[in-house]
This record gives structure tokens, sequence and C-alpha cells, in this order.
């Protein structure tokens, strides 16, 4: 596993998390911006949730708030993790309806880009989505298929994770929306993804699981759903006879440069 930086806050016996001023400033910046910017580019189920979670903007939330809305929405929990988890760990999780939340936010210099998933990224970008009933089904579906793979099969889903979950969107009377969190929780990926620079494909599980992608550049395709439920549907088809498909067939080409070897 990729080291990191960060370390996730501890809980105090009561469950509370402290955070200090400062992080709480980055917090009440990063949401402000992007409510901002999402107007008129997330998706209506998206800003539903948002809605329903009621976020504070002075302050990073507690765990517990969450869980709350989850809880009774949906029946999803949030659960605290260090930083990076193994695959297998993060399978377990989405299994037993619990989302990984790393208790870390970024700092003031890294404000726009992080590679690791942080508080920010995992709450404002992924749980507005999961007191959705669609999505909530497809990530628990996922959580267990990913848990019965072969290591093999893992990276196939991945994909599919990464071009739906991550930086999905999806078709809507108004236009394409946002629903991806990696996208959701990005100024600058925001505004790009709905631009005319990046491709746009009609959403297909197995083209989604056979397209590579790099975790560090603005995504050169994105995936549109015809609808949120079309992830629901997904969730009851045969996701696993898809990932044996993709690994039969392979990786189409990159349609981005290899990432710079390191000095």
């Amino acid at each position: 596993m990729k080291q990191t930086k960060y370390v996730a806050r501890e809980p105090d016996a009561t469950g509370f998390i402290e955070y200090t001023p400062e992080e709480h400033g980055v917090w009440n910046t990063l949401i402000t911006r992007q409510l901002k910017l999402l107007e008129g580019r997330a998706c209506p189920e998206y800003m539903q949730g948002i809605e329903k979670l009621n976020l504070p903007h002075d302050r990073i939330p507690q765990l517990s708030e969450i869980n709350q809305v989850l809880g009774e929405t949906t029946g999803w929990q949030v659960a605290r993790v260090p930083a990076l988890i193994p695959f297998q760990t993060f399978f377990e999780l989405l299994a037993s309806k619990q989302f990984p939340v790393a208790t870390f936010i970024r700092t003031p210099e890294e404000l726009d880009y992080l590679q690791e998933p942080d508080i920010f990224h995992e709450i404002f970008g992924h749980c507005p989505l999961l007191t959705n009933p669609w999505f909530a089904e497809f990530t628990h579906t996922y959580g267990k298929l990913g848990l019965q793979a072969s290591k093999e099969q893992r990276v196939y889903l991945a994909r599919l994770y990464w071009m739906t979950i991550e930086f999905g969107l999806v078709d809507t009377p108004q236009g394409q929306r946002i629903y991806g969190g990696g996208i959701l929780s990005s100024p600058k990926e925001t505004v790009y993804s709905l631009s005319s620079a990046p491709e746009h494909q009609a959403f297909d599980p197995l083209e989604a699981m056979r397209t590579p992608y790099r975790i560090d550049i603005l995504q050169p395709l994105y995936f549109v759903l015809p609808d949120l439920k079309r992830l629901f549907d997904l969730a009851h088809e045969d996701i696993m006879g898809m990932v044996e498909k993709g690994m039969a067939l392979g990786l189409h080409a990159p349609k981005f440069p290899p990432k710079p070897k390191a000095a």
C-alpha cells in the first residue's frame, strides 16, 4: 500500500473528534466554494442528499451526525478509517453498509487537489448520494461482489467503481449532471467534466471496466448514465459475468500519456 503523510484523527472516549480552528476553516472554504460551483451542475438526487444531511459550513461534521441521517434514510453508516485502506477492508465495509471515512482534512496547501481521500471528499462527495436508495443499493452490492472476487477480478471492479461512483455523470431533462464523488469534491473537475474538452460516452458497464484511468489527472473520458436508477438496475445484473468478459477481452488503449517516472 502507498504511504500517506496524513494521519486520521482518533475520537475521544465519547466518540467526539477534535479538529483545530484552521481545519474547520479549510472545511468552510471547501464547502462554500463547492456548493456555489455545483448549482446547476450536480444531479438532483445529490442536491436532495445535501439537503437531508444539512452539513454545517462553519465546522467539520462529526461522524455521528452523518450516521443519524444515513441510518434514517438507507440504513448506511460511515466508518472511521486511516488515510488509506486495503481493498479487502474497503469491500468488507461496503458489504456491511459502512462507508469508509478518513478523519483528516487536507492542508490549505493542498486545497484544490489531494490524491488521498479526506473527510471532505468522503462526506461531501459521497455521503449525500448514500441517502438515495438506488445509489446505496449499488454500493452495497458492489462491496459484496468485491469481497468474493479474486485479485484480478477486483482490478476490473475497481475501474467500474472509478467510472461510476467516483467519476460518473448522468443525463437529466436539464442536461448532463454530476454524481461521481471525485468530481463533486473537486472545483476544477466540476467545471471540466461538463465542458466539451473531455469525451462523454453513454454508460456501458463492460466498457467502463475495460477503460484504464490515472488518478492524478483530469479524466479524458466520462461515462454518462441514462438516469441514476441505472445503478440500481446494474446491481441486479450479472456484474461478475461482465468482469469475466472484460478480462477475456482485455483493456482498451489508454486515452492519456503514461505517468512520468519519478526522478
